[in-house]
């Protein structure tokens, strides 16, 4: 590997380092757009001094509601040379979602799509802040979101109360470069980058904490792991406000000076064309992506033979098939969370393929895993099986919620994954399983408490269990047993329309099971009994081939 591990530790002066030593090299695609490191940080910069001139300065939260689009990586790197925490939410968000995030991550400035695909996000933020209209831009004041100041619009005509990017732009003409650098300078390392908002065992999301120094430092192990150089093209469909796009992907391609190109919403069709037309040669993705890219009628005519590496997760047959599809012969597995920067084990792109297919290798430089007894915390010994315990670098703590690190971290500061797994004798970690009843659809977790809040909020449901139940697609599929009211009639597709307009759409149960209040298996305390529940949803799901 002839990578050297940058200087910068901030997001902010990583962009600085890159520009000033290769400033004409290539660092990022999106759709037609193309930039440089030379580009894309004049393009931050201009962002960032709009940002100060609004008053946005070291500690103030910018939420970023974007798809896959260069404006996502130019808005993270703005609001890391201010010290800016980036507030990263999902446009899968609906509107209780999207006002869950704002208003507990107490945002001051919101940039974001009018609205993506089937969701309408500046009409939702009307419907929760009415007095945007009446403000002008860069002074609201909302009774539901009292610390949002500004909101900027980054596609269509801005409405009344926001800027629209033009707009936006011009505020930071005032805003001179030292003003700039010495906002930058103040940003150090242990500073909160990005506050990623995900699914927990709790029913609502968590705000997972990441700061600048243990991001570039993880990414550039991880990305080491792949043997990444300057001459990698890393293609993203996986989203950017995931860990495993801005917490992984971003620093890991960024922190070895390759490009990374974006691709909006992933069509295999249209990936298999990007992968082909930009010759990239890191994937990162999930099984099903894979497994519909081999299945396109494209597949056999396009040329992938530049895909080399990349990251992904799963059984063995998925990395196998992955593999296959992608030609990518040191493609790398994983393990980790949001909470230990994307990953804190990677499999290096030269072990031997049934290294790689069977575990999820060592524990990255800067991390040590271990697994425990999960009753007693005690250490296990090599090859058995337990709780996976993480310390080094992980989330500093969730947002606002110090409840949550009680739980989540024990005395001498191990991260308690839930997760179940070994340590091999070589070191090497191997993933068994959730200890927790987390969900994980097509790589994405989804907490089954939250979606049984909403069930229950459905007039009809009188008690709604949610568990994961596999699936050969996509790992895990979402599904509920409900039991209704005795004067109503089962109606599925009503509760998954009722669910759709409260949930983002991978959390919406793609199975219901109705039940009456005794068919429930339920433990000798009275208890569901969740692992019973999973079993006969499973079968039901096999016995009629659905699954």
């Amino acid at each position: 590997m002839t990578t050297t591990r940058p200087q910068s530790r901030t997001l902010g002066d990583l962009l600085d380092e890159l520009a000033a030593a290769t400033p004409q090299a290539p660092a990022l695609v999106s759709g037609a757009e193309r930039f440089d490191f030379a580009a894309l940080k004049a393009r931050t910069d201009a962002f960032a001094r709009a940002l100060l001139a609004l008053g946005i300065g070291r500690g103030d939260r910018v939420a970023l509601l974007c798809s896959n689009r260069s404006e996502w990586v130019v808005v993270a790197g703005a609001a890391a040379k201010l010290g800016a925490p980036l507030v990263a939410i999902s446009t899968f968000s609906s509107p209780r979602e999207l006002a869950y995030a704002l208003e507990h991550s107490g945002a001051q400035a919101l940039v974001m799509l009018s609205g993506f695909r089937d969701r309408h996000f500046l009409q939702a933020l009307g419907e929760l802040c009415p007095e945007l209209a009446r403000y002008p831009p860069g002074a609201l004041q909302s009774a539901a979101l009292p610390a949002l100041r500004t909101v900027v619009v980054l596609d269509g005509d801005a409405s009344p109360g926001t800027f629209g990017p033009a707009e936006f732009l011009a505020r930071g003409s005032c805003v001179d470069a030292p003003a700039l650098a010495r906002a930058q300078a103040a940003v150090a390392p242990d500073d909160i980058c990005f506050i990623l908002y995900t699914s927990g065992s709790t029913a609502a999301p968590k705000g997972v904490t990441l700061a600048h120094g243990p991001l570039l430092a993880n990414g550039f192990d991880i990305g080491e792991r792949q043997h990444l150089t300057a001459e990698d093209r890393l293609w993203l469909s996986v989203p950017l406000f995931w860990a495993f796009g801005s917490a992984n992907a971003m620093p890991a391609i960024m922190t070895h000076g390759g490009c990374m190109v974006l691709q909006e919403v992933f069509e295999p069709g249209a990936a298999l064309a990007l992968i082909e037309r930009e010759r990239c040669s890191v994937y990162y993705g999930m099984a099903n992506m894979a497994r519909a890219l081999l299945e396109h009628p494209d597949h056999p005519g396009r040329r992938l033979g530049t895909m080399r590496t990349g990251l992904t997760i799963g059984p063995p047959e998925d990395i196998a098939l992955t593999i296959q599809a992608l030609g990518a012969a040191q493609l790398c597995t994983v393990y980790g969370s949001t909470e230990t920067y994307g990953n804190c084990a990677v499999t290096d792109a030269h072990d031997p393929l049934p290294l790689r297919l069977a575990t999820q290798g060592l524990p990255l430089p800067g991390m040590t895993v271990r697994a425990v007894d999960p009753a007693t915390r005690a250490p296990l010994p090599p090859g058995e099986t337990g709780e996976l315990a993480v310390r080094g670098y992980t989330t500093p703590g969730y947002f606002r919620a110090p409840e949550l690190d009680a739980q989540a971290f024990d005395a001498a500061g191990w991260f308690l994954t839930g997760d179940l797994g070994s340590i091999e004798p070589d070191g090497r970690v191997r993933f068994r399983g959730r200890l927790k009843e987390m969900i994980k659809t097509g790589g994405v977790n989804v907490a089954p408490l939250e979606v049984e809040h909403v069930l229950l909020q459905h007039p009809d449901i009188v008690q709604a269990h949610v568990v994961g139940v596999p699936d050969q697609l996509k790992g895990e599929i979402v599904a509920a047993a409900v039991e209704i009211r005795a004067d109503t009639e089962p109606d599925a597709a009503a509760i998954k329309a009722f669910c759709r307009e409260r949930l983002a759409s991978y959390k919406v149960p793609t199975r219901f099971a109705f039940r009456a209040a005794g068919e429930f298996p339920r433990t000798p305390t009275g208890k569901i009994h969740k692992p019973g529940l999973r079993q006969e949803l499973a079968q039901e799901l096999a016995s009629d081939g659905t699954s």
